[in-house]
């Protein structure tokens, strides 16, 4: 089955809640069609997550119209054109055809239009100026079929125009790519994202975090990030990516070791880095990163636990438990892109599955029964547990309780009385 057809039986385009959107904003002659993304990605085969409709109508007569058939309207972005449809199975974003009036590199000031064509003149890449009709009849003004084909990722009309438009899309030249290109980068576009560079400058963090996590999530992420180093622009987006020799390899792992395991982008980004707490919290401000996020970048690139790929079932089981999961499993990871071995590709893998498999074990000790045993309410509680619970750990987590109970008289005795 070609790419068209199944298009026409795309579930997105026949469901009954996308159906009754595109007949809401037809009601009074308007035209609506689906575009950008989930076109692009049927016509490629590729899976479509988000669904957005391009419509002559204006913003207040799309939220009427809807409005009219019951459908709940959220204006996200009316002052731009974009109204959100919320129907029960999904948000489908609907926005006015527009044409851009002013720019400055990160906003655009838009009026609105009734021209299909100067609508599609706007956007970044041919690939995201496709139309669809209801029907399935596929609308292509700028010759994007043929860039599909060639799983090319080329910018409308002058490069360097579209750019200064907004900077941002250096990032995305790069992020598209890497999901949907194929073989070198189009060398116009890449001559104007290098030539354009300092722009980047202008960008807020969490644009440029965004796009960056985007593009380390992608299976072609390692090219795009050397391709990038090679025109100096991620030395202005990402200077501390000094190891892109370990993200490359991790995702080498994922792909040829790991088969279906989904990208994390946050560990491939840490898999990027070579930096100490400090270093750690100013690319965290920087990126406006969240404190989840900062934190667990901060344990992955400072943590001390040994981590081997020949740990022993009771050092796993030890690590496992003073560390957790998340962390076990980044620094093995790690570790993994680290060693030049690729023979010890079983024991990593190995690893990982024991942290999978993992159960955290419960010390069967409660307060009250430090209390019974002659400690008195307050902290010292707390210290006893710890003590206790430190035997416990280096017990390989017996699970004897008269074993646990006589370590705990033989602390309070030493310690007590």
């Amino acid at each position: 089955m070609n790419a068209e057809k199944q298009l026409v039986r795309a579930e997105w385009l026949n469901a009954p809640d996308t159906k009754a959107v595109l007949a809401a904003l037809a009601a009074d002659g308007g035209v609506a069609r689906f575009v950008g993304g989930c076109v692009r990605n049927a016509l490629m085969g590729e899976p479509v997550s988000d669904v957005d409709i391009a419509t002559s109508e204006t913003p207040e007569r799309v939220m009427a119209l809807l409005g009219a058939k019951g459908i709940k309207t959220v204006p996200t972005g009316i002052d731009h054109g974009t109204i959100t449809a919320v129907t029960a199975n999904r948000r489908v974003e609907i926005t006015t055809l527009r044409a851009d009036v002013k720019t400055d590199g990160r906003r655009a000031d838009v009026a609105f239009t009734g021209d299909w064509l100067t609508d599609a003149k706007r956007r970044d890449f041919t690939i995201n100026a496709l139309y669809c009709d209801a029907d399935g009849t596929i609308h292509d003004p700028l010759g994007a079929r043929a860039d599909i084909a060639a799983r090319r990722i080329r910018f409308i009309g002058d490069p360097h125009e579209r750019i200064r438009e907004d900077y941002l899309r250096i990032l995305r030249f790069f992020r598209f790519h890497a999901w949907y290109g194929k073989g070198e980068p189009d060398p116009a576009g890449l001559r104007a994202c290098a030539g354009e560079g300092e722009g980047l400058k202008q960008l807020s963090g969490e644009r440029v975090r965004d796009e960056l996590l985007k593009i380390a999530a992608a299976d072609n992420g390692a090219a795009a990030f050397r391709q990038m180093a090679a025109t100096g622009l991620l030395s202005i987006v990402l200077p501390e990516a000094t190891r892109l020799d370990r993200f490359e390899k991790l995702v080498e792992i994922e792909a040829t070791q790991l088969f279906l395991r989904e990208a994390d982008p946050v560990l491939r980004l840490g898999s990027m880095l070579d930096l100490d707490a400090a270093g750690v919290a100013a690319l965290a401000a920087r990126l406006r990163l969240s404190n989840r996020e900062r934190d667990r970048l901060t344990r992955m690139l400072t943590d001390t636990t040994r981590i081997v790929c020949y740990l022993s079932m009771r050092e796993v089981r030890r690590a496992l438990y003073t560390m957790g999961i998340e962390l076990f499993k980044d620094r093995v990871s790690l570790g993994w892109a680290d060693d030049k071995r690729g023979h010890n590709a079983f024991q990593w893998r190995a690893l990982l599955a024991m942290a999978d498999s993992w159960e955290r074990p419960v010390l069967p000790l409660t307060g009250e029964m430090i209390k019974a045993s002659g400690v008195p309410e307050g902290p010292e509680i707390g210290r006893v547990r710890a003590e206790v619970e430190e035997w416990w750990i280096d017990s390989d987590f017996i699970e004897d309780e008269f074993s646990i109970i006589e370590r705990l008289k033989a602390i309070v005795q030493a310690t007590i009385y």
